[in-house]
């Protein structure tokens, strides 16, 4: 793998300070150059009125980029955090990919991660050359000024200045090649909690998402997309839709049939009155019975070997053999703000406003629908209300959509595309259905001799531009979570079958380790007890002595929760464990017996995620994922009826934790020298093993399909 080198150089203008900052990979020494006016290819943007401006190049959907990255800059740049500021990037994959992509994007738990050394260097010499300005209009050693809280000072002469009237001093600057940044000793701002920095906006109204955007003469756009996955459009009668007021038109398109109107409530009517055929030939007509058999009986049949260690002949001779099925719905992502999007075509050049959480792949999808070059279509970053994956579209097939919306127009104009809560809820990229079947042996002395997982489930990469990431392997994140286990097993072996079906399917917040820390944590519990060991402590002793990180937060866990064992004073107790996106997360749920109904009171959270950036949105974090893990566990499923219609339409069927339902929530953060890892969807996958722990320890009850309550309303 090749070495992350960088160019870095400030741009000297008319507003301040501008730091541009790129990491192509490659081998070489980093450079820094002096590139001339502001562009947008600026990563630190200093005003002569103070402020700092950080160019975020990840989505900001709640999960806290612009908070988090700005606190990179912040802590070398010495700032004060009352001066700093945070804008989107634009698409531009050269200046802004994601390091772990290569490409520009937000997922996978990643914004801190790859950005951590880029933004602190980013912020570092952006105080070196305010330092060197300092120096020379002062003329006094660059060595005896310092910089607190946004003001540079030399003691022995009592000089002082914010950092806007040396802007435009320090962009003439020799830039630094390498600057050094400060030892974790030295941090002011990383590790503190400090006020979001879009947490205002959003309090205000003044902070702009996609459904705020509204263009001179932009006409809304709703689709009627096809009732069954897989199934095609033979024929529409649009007559009634165009007497509809304000209704301007309806055209056919790739994805299903585009009403065009003034409003949205006339673009709702214009398209509740179109009359439909479509082509059922190629959709997907079974049930979700019929699919969880057909997917059963591959899981029974073994499926390719993903894992392998040791001979598994022990286990149909062991003492004792425990055996399981789990099934998992298709779920939904239901973030709060539908998919949404803005098109605007003009002299053969399209601009778009929306909340793309894969830039790079829209920019390249939308230039080739429209026939256009990438460099002529520019994308404008918003905010977005939630995704947990929805809009990490690897096949960008809602800015395709928007594009074809624009296209099929047949002139140039504003377009604003809206997906209903129906349309998000039946309209695919779920969550995959999956099947795991697993079996372990003890022996007389309560030792696991063998471990089989056998996942069967859709690949959410294959049939995608994106396949080519599988390199003829198979799909990891299928079954990830399954694999890689820190607990020592005499002998294991992971297996995984791929099934195919027309529904679409995504990753949604955890991707795989949302069910494989269910079926290994649930199984691994009951495998536990019937050896007699407490859950606990019986994890612990599976751990290799090289596992710290494991133990530590298992530990942590436990401590924070006063463990004393499954039940007591009419409670049950349970802790799951599981590592996903680099994070190590245990947590304990403590869970009462309501009439029939397990209500988790209280959730105890450890986790190391390495230096801790933003204590505060870690903590929100984990508590927004045991919140959303938990409320899929017991309520959330996407169901097809015999002959493939989807059954849920809103939130009336496809239930959502309530507020009444949330537990309290207390979070441990373990200390940690390591590089940060995510935080975004490690809170989820240990929840709803630890909540299923917990309920068969207070009833004897075992739960091996989701959800607990079905979806009904209770």
């Amino acid at each position: 793998m090749g070495i992350l080198t960088t160019r870095r150089g400030f741009l000297a203008g008319g507003t301040g300070l501008v730091l541009a900052l790129t990491l192509p990979v490659g081998r070489g020494r980093a450079q820094m150059t002096v590139t001339g006016p502001f562009a947008p290819n600026a990563f630190v943007r200093i005003g002569t009125d103070d402020l700092v401006t950080v160019t975020i190049k990840h989505i900001e959907m709640g999960q806290g980029p612009y908070t988090g990255l700005a606190t990179l800059v912040a802590e070398e740049l010495d700032a004060d955090w009352a001066q700093m500021r945070a804008e989107a990037a634009p698409a531009d994959d050269t200046l802004y990919a994601n390091l772990a992509f290569g490409a520009q994007g937000t997922g996978g738990s990643t914004a801190i991660a790859n950005s951590f050394m880029q933004m602190r260097k980013a912020g570092a010499a952006a105080r070196a050359m305010l330092v060197a300005a300092a120096a020379q209009e002062w003329d006094v050693p660059a060595s005896e000024i310092t910089v607190k809280a946004g003001v540079i000072a030399h003691s022995g002469s009592g000089r002082s200045s914010g950092f806007g009237a040396l802007a435009n001093a320090a962009a003439t600057q020799p830039v630094p090649e390498d600057p050094p940044v400060k030892a974790q000793a030295d941090f002011a701002l990383i590790g503190t909690d400090r006020p979001k920095l879009d947490t205002v906006s959003k309090s205000n109204g003044t902070a702009q998402f996609t459904m705020d955007v509204y263009r001179d003469g932009m006409l809304t756009v709703l689709v009627a997309h096809p009732p069954k996955f897989g199934a095609t459009l033979a024929g529409v009668d649009d007559s009634a839709a165009l007497a509809v007021k304000g209704v301007r038109m309806v055209r056919p398109i790739p994805s299903g049939v585009a009403v065009y109107a003034t409003n949205t409530y006339a673009a709702l009517k214009g398209r509740d009155a179109l009359v439909l055929d479509w082509d059922d030939s190629a959709a997907e007509t079974r049930g979700t019975e019929d699919m969880f058999a057909a997917f059963a009986e591959a899981a029974a049949q073994g499926g390719q070997t993903v894992e392998e260690e040791g001979d598994l002949a022990p286990l149909d001779a062991a003492a004792t053999v425990l055996s399981a099925e789990y099934r998992f719905p298709y779920l939904a992502h239901a973030p709060m703000e539908p998919l949404d999007a803005v098109i605007e075509t003009r002299g053969g050049k399209a601009e778009m406003w929306f909340g793309s959480q894969f830039p790079s792949f829209d920019r390249l999808a939308v230039a080739e629908a429209l026939g256009i070059a990438p460099p002529d279509v520019s994308i404008n970053v918003l905010l977005a209300g939630g995704s947990f994956g929805r809009r990490a579209q690897g096949s960008a097939h809602l800015a395709v959509e928007a594009a074809e919306v624009a296209k099929a127009a047949g002139r140039d104009g504003t377009f604003k595309l809206v997906w209903t809560r129906e349309d998000d809820l039946r309209g695919g990229y779920y969550r995959p259905m999956t099947v795991h079947r697993l079996r372990a042996g003890l022996d007389a002395d309560g030792k696991i001799v063998g471990w089989e997982n056998v996942v069967a489930n859709q690949s959410i990469l294959a049939g995608t531009p994106m396949e080519g990431m599988l390199q003829g392997g198979p799909d990891n994140t299928s079954f990830e979570g399954s694999t890689g286990l820190p607990y020592r097993f005499a002998a294991r072996r992971i297996g995984w079958a791929a099934m195919e079906s027309p529904v679409s399917v995504l990753w949604w917040r955890s991707v795989g380790h949302t069910h494989t820390a269910y079926a290994v944590e649930t199984f691994l519990d009951e495998v536990l007890e019937a050896a007699g060991q407490d859950p606990v402590q019986g994890r612990l002793d599976l751990l290799a002595a090289e596992s710290t990180r494991e133990r530590a937060v298992i530990e942590e866990a436990a401590r924070m929760a006063g463990w004393q064992g499954r039940r007591r004073d009419g409670k049950g107790y349970g802790i799951a464990y599981a590592k996903s996106f680099g994070s190590y997360v245990a947590q304990v749920a403590e869970v009462e017996d309501r009439s029939g109904i397990p209500h988790v009171t209280r959730v105890w959270c450890a986790i190391d995620c390495g230096i801790a950036v933003n204590p505060n949105v870690i903590r929100a974090q984990m508590e927004g994922g045991i919140g959303y893990g938990l409320g899929t566990a017991l309520h959330s499923r996407i169901t097809l009826a015999p002959g493939g219609g989807i059954e849920q339409s809103n939130f009336h069927d496809y239930r959502m934790l309530r507020i009444n339902e949330m537990p309290a929530v207390e979070v441990s953060i373990i200390a940690s020298d390591q590089d940060p890892t995510g935080v975004g969807e490690p809170g989820v996958p240990p929840i709803a093993p630890a909540m299923a722990n917990a309920w068969r320890a207070l009833t004897g009850q075992k739960q091996y399909q989701l959800p607990f309550l079905g979806g009904a309303m209770a």
